[in-house]
């Protein structure tokens, strides 16, 4: 995938990402285009903070493959598994 994502693309990539948990994602009106995501469970426990991702982040797909892997990543090492997930083609 080397086109540029839209932003509704962008979030579902995010959401499979962090599979079995959901991924909320939210974006301030200020017109910055950053949007936050967090990481929660089924009792609406947040596992992984607000991360930041900028328009230039999560617009570009290996940007935004290397930002879900750190993410993943640590969430792993908190001890959370997660289902296998690749970047889509």
């Amino acid at each position: 995938m080397n086109t540029p994502l839209r932003f509704n693309e962008a979030l579902l990539i995010a959401d499979r990402a962090f599979r079995p948990f959901q991924c909320v994602a939210w974006a301030p009106q200020d017109g910055t285009g950053v949007v936050s995501i967090s990481v929660i469970d089924r009792t609406n426990t947040r596992l992984l903070g607000r991360t930041q991702l900028s328009s230039a982040t999560y617009s570009d797909p290996q940007q935004l493959e290397d930002a879900l892997q750190r993410s993943r990543d640590e969430l792993s090492r908190k001890g959370f598994d997660l289902a296998p997930w690749s970047m889509p083609e």
